[in-house]
């Protein structure tokens, strides 16, 4: 599995997150039974950036929190992992997620609780939307807080 982090701002501090990030992400993949052989790629951006990029590929004029690119349908991704030639790495690249940690950090403030466990719930959730989850309706919406919820819990994240 590899896991990628770029942080591309500065105006707030990113230290020690990598670490959480990959935490994050080894958990999800865990929670859905996704065992080796993936990719993801994570950037910490700040809210301009995040409002470009949601511009562009949503028609949203604003920052958001996070954004999530599967790369494909997962469960097509995931099938072609097995497939995967001798000759390369053997990694297949499933997704990236783009953070606002400008975004992370007010909403952590405004919730009341840690700029970490925000950043650790905003990674969790856009994995689940890689993963091929949605929130468009009323029971996906349940589907995914039960999953986001058992994935905070078996990192010990509280509110």
């Amino acid at each position: 599995m590899n896991i990628l982090i770029d942080n591309r701002q500065n105006k707030v501090d990113a230290a020690n997150l990598e670490e959480l990030v990959e935490k994050v992400i080894k958990t999800v993949l865990e929670v859905e039974e996704v065992i080796d052989n993936v990719e993801v790629s994570v950037s910490f951006v700040d809210n301009e950036e995040i409002r470009k990029l949601n511009k562009y590929y949503r028609g949203i004029d604003k920052p958001t929190d996070v954004l999530s690119f599967p790369l494909a349908e997962f469960e097509e991704t995931y099938g072609e992992v097995e497939k995967i030639e001798e000759d390369s790495e053997g990694v297949q690249p499933i997704g990236d997620i783009v953070i606002s940690l400008e975004k992370a950090l007010e909403q952590s403030i405004e919730y009341g609780h840690s700029f970490e466990r925000e950043v650790a719930y905003l990674t969790a959730h856009s994995m689940l939307h890689i993963l091929g989850y949605d929130h468009e309706t009323e029971e996906e919406r349940k589907i995914m807080r039960e999953k986001e919820e058992e994935v905070m819990a078996r990192l010990n994240i509280g509110r």
